[in-house]
C-alpha cells in the first residue's frame, strides 16, 4: 500500500480539477455504474503506465478504454463491425464492454500489445462527464491492487492505493457492484470473455445465441479473465448454502446470500439480499466480502447464489476469488 492519501474530491464538483489532471498525465479513481476505475489518458503511454505501476498489474493484462458517448467509437476506432454497432446501440451507456481492432491512437501498452482494444461507455454521469471534460478516451481498469477486491467506494480506493492515485472522485456506492460483461462481437456469434453486470440472458435477448468462454490461458484476451482474481486478503472458500447452515464457524466469517444462519458459530456474517434479489446482492458483493475482511477472520465461506442472470457473474467472482487461494488444493 502507498503511504499518504491522494485528493479526494466530490463527483459533483470536482469534475474539471480532475479532468485537468488526466490531461496532465495523472491518475484519478472514478466511480461507474460498476465499480470504481483507476483512470489515466489512454492516448498517453506514460500515464497508461502509471496504472500498472499503482496497480502493481502485470503488464500482460490489458485495460479497458472508457468513452463519454458511443458516437466516439466511429471517431476513435476506423472500422466497427455491425454487431459490435448494434450491441453498443442497445447497452450503452452501460456495463457492456466490446471488443474492436485496437486504433493507431492507442498505444499498445493499454492493451497489452494486443491488436484488440476493449471499450465501454459507462453509465455513470459523472464518469462521462470527467471523460468529456478530460477531452481524451480514458483508460480504466478496478481502482485496486491487482488481484484483489474491486473497490465499489471512495474509501476502498483511498485504502488500497492510497498516494499511488492523484485523485479520487467520492461518487458514493457504485451502482451495480460488479464489473462489466465483456464481449467479442466480431465473429459470426458473439462471445462473451467475462460474465459480469449485464446478464447473458439480456444478450440472448438482443442478438440471439451467444457463447460464454469467461477464461484465459496464457495472456489474458480481455481484463478480469485470469483464472485466479478479485480475492480479498483473508482465505476464501466457496460452499453450497446447506454446508454453510450446518458448519462450524469459529473464526470464520460467512457471506451468506439471503439469511443468517440457524446454526454455526460465524465469527461475522454478511448478508448479501435477504430478499434474494441478485440485483442487490451484486451491488453488495465486493463491499459486503471488503468488511469481512476487515474483521480479522481466518477464513470466509462464501455461499453460492443461484447461478442465472447476475448471479452467474457473482459465483464467477467467488470461484475466482476462491482459486487465489485453492490454486494448489
Amino acid at each position: 500500500m502507498s503511504t499518504g492519501t491522494p485528493r479526494l474530491l466530490s463527483a459533483e464538483g470536482g469534475i474539471a480539477e480532475a479532468a485537468s489532471v488526466l490531461r496532465a498525465g495523472g491518475l484519478v479513481a472514478f466511480p461507474t455504474e460498476t465499480v470504481y476505475g483507476l483512470g489515466a489518458n489512454a492516448l498517453d503511454a506514460r500515464a497508461a503506465a502509471r496504472i500498472f505501476e499503482a496497480k502493481q498489474r502485470p503488464s500482460f493484462d490489458p485495460l479497458i478504454t472508457h468513452l463519454a458517448d458511443a458516437a466516439d467509437l466511429t471517431g476513435l476506432v476506423r472500422r466497427v463491425p455491425a454487431a459490435v454497432a448494434a450491441l453498443a446501440e442497445r447497452f450503452w451507456p452501460g456495463p457492456l464492454t466490446l471488443i474492436v481492432d485496437r486504433p493507431a491512437a492507442i498505444p499498445p501498452i493499454v492493451t497489452s500489445g494486443l491488436e484488440t482494444m476493449a471499450v465501454r461507455v459507462p453509465d455513470e454521469p459523472s464518469a462521462r462527464a470527467l471523460i468529456a471534460a478530460a477531452g481524451v478516451p480514458v483508460a480504466a481498469p478496478s481502482a485496486n491492487r491487482f488481484g484483489q477486491l474491486s473497490p465499489t467506494r471512495a474509501e476502498h480506493v483511498v485504502a488500497g492505493l492510497g498516494a499511488a492515485v492523484d485523485v479520487v472522485l467520492d461518487g458514493g456506492p457504485t451502482r451495480c457492484g460488479i464489473e462489466s460483461t465483456i464481449v467479442d462481437a466480431r465473429g459470426e456469434r458473439p462471445v462473451v470473455l467475462r460474465l459480469g453486470a449485464l446478464p447473458v440472458e439480456a444478450l440472448v435477448e438482443a442478438v440471439g445465441p451467444v457463447t460464454v468462454r469467461p477464461g484465459s490461458s496464457g495472456q489474458p484476451v480481455a481484463p478480469g479473465t485470469l483464472a485466479a482474481h478479485y480475492a480479498p486478503r483473508t482465505p476464501l472458500r466457496v460452499v453450497g448454502a446447506a454446508e454453510s447452515a450446518a458448519g462450524d464457524g469459529g473464526r470464520r466469517g460467512l457471506l451468506a446470500f439471503r439469511e443468517f444462519p440457524a446454526g454455526g458459530d460465524w465469527a461475522a456474517v454478511e448478508v448479501l439480499s435477504p430478499a434474494g434479489d441478485l440485483t442487490v446482492a451484486a451491488a453488495r458483493l465486493f463491499d459486503a466480502l471488503h468488511r469481512l475482511d476487515a474483521t480479522g477472520v481466518t477464513e470466509i465461506v462464501a455461499e453460492r447464489v443461484p447461478d442465472t442472470g447476475v448471479g452467474r457473474a457473482i459465483n464467477d467472482r467467488l470461484g475466482r476469488a476462491a482459486a487465489t487461494w485453492h490454486q494448489g488444493g
